[in-house]
């Protein structure tokens, strides 16, 4: 079975976040040193100061590179990566008044992404190393009487107070806006993930309920064989008594039933393992199917309405579509005895199927449940019936709800993407 391909990973699209709030650092600091420069006139060592930035803007470049590549991000490579913004920016705010340089809180930007991707352990050694390299350069700084608390300037400006609110917007924003899309990243991840774990799990009961069916299939031949035989010879033998003969016929005439079903199985699952589809407009299929059923369920009744009139769009379909709106049918039917009202329609990328009853509804202990091998609500049988629909239809990327309706009943409400075919 065809398996949907998970969207980016979160650690490559938070890689690549990390990246880019790199990349607005980097042009912001460069935006600092430039003001520095040519407006401040301010003395500071601006081949290292350059250096760096240029080292830090090569690697976010060759990091850059790398994800083109399509490669996996692990943690331990994201750590490198935060650990290469922490250092950096210790060199730059060693070389420009160390703790008294405003954007020494940007400490806290790496450490906030940490707590919010990377394991515990990473977290700390990066709360360790920003508060070890903070400590330091309350002490080992080369100083810089512009960036002074107390320094002022033409009109009274305080260019660290300015500076301070400067990062403090920077950093709000950034955490804001990036920590909170990777953390939404990451949930999207899990719920993919949680997803993909129900759809092996259901598979593996699809697999289980299909080698049952082959198994008892493959067992009923032979029994099935040695009735036709002893019932031929029976009907030769006993021609005569109307009767008993009458009733022999029935039997024989059940067998042959029997057989045809087991065939008709096998021959179902050979098409459908070969890829045979057929495009057919769905108002057409639908009526098709009802009128099958009809002739299955004579006793049922039934109000059809097509309520869209637009030309009916295709769809790619095969046998196990008929038998999962059959089973849909059949519970429907033999939840109340009243007619039953069916509704076909559809948009431009879905087509919905609606199937009403008029019995008791669904029971609130089991709603939750509804679609899982096994729970039934009719009392009798196995469940398998609404199961296996469930599986059929998510195949072709639909769905089906079931739901009590207001009015009373149950509403079943099969929803298909148009052009969509079974994988």
């Amino acid at each position: 079975m065809h398996k949907p391909r998970l969207p980016l990973t979160a650690s490559v699209a938070n890689l690549r976040r990390l990246v880019l709030i790199r990349t607005l650092v980097i042009s912001g600091l460069a935006l600092a040193l430039y003001y520095a420069v040519a407006v401040l006139e301010t003395a500071l060592p601006y081949s290292i100061l350059l250096s760096t930035l240029a080292l830090m803007a090569t690697i976010n470049i060759v990091s850059y590179w790398r994800l083109l590549q399509g490669w996996p991000v692990t943690d331990l490579e994201y750590f490198m990566q935060l650990l290469v913004d922490v250092f950096g920016l210790s060199v730059l705010l060693y070389y420009s008044g160390g703790a008294s340089n405003p954007f020494v809180s940007y400490y806290l930007v790496p450490l906030t992404i940490s707590a919010a991707v990377l394991p515990w352990r990473y977290t700390w050694f990066i709360a360790g190393s920003s508060l070890v390299l903070y400590s330091l350069m309350l002490f080992y700084y080369l100083p810089l009487p512009d960036l002074s608390p107390h320094q002022h300037h033409q009109g009274g400006l305080n260019l660290h107070v300015m500076g301070m609110w400067f990062n403090f917007a920077i950093s709000t924003g950034l955490i804001t806006y990036f920590v909170v899309k990777m953390a939404t990243t990451l949930r999207k991840q899990e719920q993919h993930l949680n997803a993909n774990r129900e759809d092996v799990l259901r598979d593996e009961q699809i697999l289980a309920v299909a080698t049952l069916a082959a198994g008892t299939a493959h067992e009923l031949g032979t029994p099935l064989s040695t009735m036709t035989v002893l019932l031929d010879e029976l009907v030769e033998e006993h021609r005569a008594e109307e009767a008993l003969h009458n009733d022999l016929a029935l039997l024989q005439q059940q067998v042959t039933t029997c057989k045809r079903i087991l065939q008709g199985l096998v021959n179902t699952a050979q098409s459908h393992s070969l890829g045979q589809q057929q495009a057919v407009p769905i108002n057409d299929y639908i009526k098709r199917i009802l009128d099958h059923w009809q002739v299955l369920r004579p006793q049922a009744r039934f109000n059809y309405h097509c309520i869209t009139a637009d030309p009916a769009p295709h769809l790619l379909v095969d046998s196990t579509l008929e038998q999962a709106i059959d089973n849909l049918l059949n519970n429907a039917a033999d939840a109340s005895q009243q007619a039953l009202d069916i509704e076909l329609q559809w948009k431009a990328d879905t087509i919905t199927l609606t199937i009403r009853d008029h019995g008791p509804g669904i029971a609130m202990e089991i709603a939750e449940q509804i679609g899982k091998p096994f729970i039934s609500t009719k009392g009798k049988g196995l469940g398998l019936g609404l199961f296996l629909s469930h599986a059929t239809i998510a195949r072709y990327g639909g769905s089906i709800s079931l739901h009590n309706h207001p009015g009373g009943g149950t509403l079943a409400q099969l929803s298909l993407p148009t052009g969509k075919q079974a994988p």
